[in-house]
């Protein structure tokens, strides 16, 4: 993690490079990719170094490719949805792209409606478009309607920590009582749980943790869950 500044260059390189945030790929005088910041923030990548992005404190979420998403729909035009995806401009979800959609099958989502979904284009003159199934296989994955369940706000970079396979928050609530989450990089978290007690404990531990809020660790979580009853 290193700090930059809007122009400076990173050294983001990978076979399967994704950017997230913050960077854009450009092209040297001699003709050869490079990646470029377009803001202030900190670089952060993947584990395995795929995936690049700026880690800065905007509480607006700016959407990249290949992203995963919680939305909200907030219209119907034609065909389409528009989802709120917390972005500046809402985003928009074709009709047909769900697994095994077509025009007399598709999902009957109505306003108001939770999504989890991923961004298949996002540029900066046009709204982003989303999709609710695997870009390889097709298929849903876990993709589509977020059925009851609870919506918890949180900044970017909680969301993002969340999507960390190595962070010990979601593990460790999971080894306590059972719960399904969702999370997505636009700062909201998808959570249910067979009580409503559980529910509210993900919740406040998510507040907790997130690094805008309390900051909490492991050690101040599991010290925090022994006094609830859950």
């Amino acid at each position: 993690m290193s700090p930059v500044l809007p122009g400076e260059y990173v050294p983001a390189q990978h076979v399967n490079l994704k950017l997230g945030p913050g960077l854009l790929q450009q092209y040297s005088v001699n003709g050869q990719p490079v990646v470029v910041s377009t803001r202030a923030g900190d670089v952060q990548h993947s584990t395995n170094r795929s995936r690049w992005w700026i880690e800065s404190n905007s509480r607006r979420y700016v959407p990249a490719p290949q992203e995963l998403v919680v939305g909200v729909v907030v219209g119907r035009s034609g065909e389409n949805w528009r989802v709120d995806i917390g972005s500046a401009h809402t985003a928009t979800l074709d009709g047909l792209a769900f697994e095994g959609a077509t025009k007399r099958n598709r999902p009957n989502l109505k306003v108001g409606s939770l999504l989890f979904a991923r961004v298949s284009l996002a540029h900066k003159d046009m709204e982003p478009e989303l999709e609710c199934f695997d870009a390889q296989t097709r298929k849903a994955e876990g993709f589509g309607e977020l059925k009851g369940g609870f919506l918890v706000h949180c900044s970017l970079k909680m969301s993002r920590l969340l999507l960390d396979p190595l962070h010990f928050l979601l593990p460790l609530l999971g080894s306590r009582f059972s719960l399904e989450s969702a999370a997505g990089t636009n700062g909201r978290v998808w959570i249910t749980a067979k009580d409503p007690r559980q529910v509210i404990a993900v919740s406040r531990c998510i507040e907790g943790v997130d690094p805008d809020g309390g900051g909490m660790d492991e050690v101040a979580v599991k010290k925090f869950l022994s006094t609830l009853d859950v």
